[in-house]
């Protein structure tokens, strides 16, 4: 599964393993009765999931006019519910995870890697000028955690832990964990327990 956005080239097959790594990342199963559950109760995943259906049908010619627009209207009212903010477009890889909702913004020109964990109060932006102009690209297994910003053409990569009411700036090499304002590497340790649920390659029905 490809990172970045599909192009018009996101196909149901592509869909379908979207939407259950998503689900086995939280659930840690691809059942009818977990899927229904959270996307009826779900919370984040209600989000992510009408996230994921709003670019499959916006690509899809039968399904523009039909169910296109319910998406987006399902996924405008989960935006406001949940305090998320990540346009559908936005390049996400499979397994995307948010362990707890509320104020979360992602610039829809930020790349996000398979099984990224965001917290509660996470911001991807922009910056508009300096040496960082430009927007994140955050790799595969990395954690984000809550409170933190990632501001700019900062590229983080795998298996990285960004901690709390971090600010990063600068680029993250792998397998860091870092730390403070500005953000800074405290150790290799990397996410390492802090991502769960990732063994959904060749599993999924």
């Amino acid at each position: 599964m490809n990172k970045g956005a599909s192009n018009g080239n996101l196909t149901f097959r592509d869909y379908k393993h979207l939407i259950l790594s998503d689900l086995y990342r939280i659930s840690g199963a691809f059942t009818l009765s977990s899927l229904f559950r959270e996307i009826l109760l779900g919370g984040s995943y209600q989000y992510i999931f009408w996230m994921r259906t709003c670019l499959y049908a916006s690509e899809n010619r039968l399904l523009r006019r039909a169910l296109y627009p319910v998406a987006r209207v399902l996924l405008r009212r989960y935006r406001y519910k949940y305090g998320i903010a990540i346009p559908f477009t936005t390049s996400i890889g499979s397994g995307f995870y948010i362990g707890h909702f509320g104020c979360i913004i992602v610039h829809q020109k930020t790349v996000i890697g398979r099984n990224c964990n965001l917290s509660q109060g996470v911001t991807l932006g922009q910056a508009n000028r300096g040496k960082n102009k430009g927007y994140p690209t955050i790799g595969d297994n990395t954690y984000v955690g809550p409170g933190a910003k990632v501001i700019g053409a900062v590229s983080i990569g795998d298996n990285v832990a960004v901690g709390a009411n971090s600010v990063v700036t600068k680029d993250v090499p792998n397998n860091a964990v870092v730390a403070g304002v500005p953000a800074k590497i405290i150790s290799y340790k990397g996410s390492v327990d802090y991502i769960g649920n990732t063994d959904y390659e060749g599993k999924i029905p």
